[in-house]
């Protein structure tokens, strides 16, 4: 049976369609999830993309968290449902409390796009464990909110617990504490990261490169080895 995975589009959503075709690469189906749907679809997993849900005119991400669809995200995460957050994915995921910490507007006050460097910390999760700890790799970054934030005591738990999943390499490009570009919960079900890994699955577009390709076929493989 092929392997499931939801791509919720909310108002705003820029990158919901790049990822279903990232997810289809990899060799699942891609279901579109609606915002105002609690209704998941009995999919296996599911993806928050990134883009500017409700144009960020609250805080980023703040009032997609109250979206429908969130209900049964945040209920489902919690037993166990793979969820994986793409920048305004990210941000919703942090909005609802399913990872720590917070995200603020980049420390330069400039929207920012380039092709990040980024070093795997943790290979162990849902999301991840088609790389190796350590391996550095090369996704598209584009965000206005990107600076990662959280306070001493959860930083401190996110390093001592191995739940920095990416760490930016040779240049920080939001002022994120600690160079943090991702981190997973303590499950290592639900995963978020500021990067763009579905504009890094075929060799013509983006980084050239396919480094972001790992993060749809590690879900597959978990999915189908369940």
């Amino acid at each position: 049976m092929t392997a499931r995975i939801g791509v919720v589009t909310f108002p705003g959503s820029l990158d919901d369609r790049d990822t279903q075709r990232a997810i289809r690469l990899a060799g699942a189906e891609p279901v579109a999830l609606w915002h105002k749907d609690k209704d998941l679809k009995q999919v296996d997993a599911v993806v928050l993309p990134g883009g500017f849900s409700y144009g960020d005119y609250l805080r980023a991400g703040a009032i997609s968290r109250f979206s429908p669809v969130m209900e049964t995200v945040i209920e489902q995460a919690k037993a166990g449902l793979p969820v994986l957050g793409i920048c305004n994915g990210f941000q919703v995921l942090t909005e609802a409390h399913l990872l720590p910490g917070g995200m603020l507007g980049n420390d330069h006050l400039h929207f920012i796009c380039r092709d990040q460097k980024l070093r795997v910390e943790n290979a162990e999760t849902a999301w991840t464990s088609d790389y190796e700890s350590g391996q550095e790799i090369y996704i598209p970054l584009k965000n206005m909110d990107g600076r990662y934030v959280a306070d001493q005591y959860t930083l401190d738990k996110l390093e001592g617990e191995g739940r920095v999943a990416f760490r930016y390499v040779d240049f920080n490009p939001n002022g994120s504490l600690n160079d943090i570009a991702g981190i997973t919960n303590e499950a290592g079900n639900v995963v978020g990261l500021m990067p763009h890994p579905e504009h890094a699955v075929e060799p013509l577009v983006g980084t050239g490169r396919t480094d972001g390709l790992p993060f749809f076929t590690s879900i597959l493989k978990k999915l189908v080895n369940a």
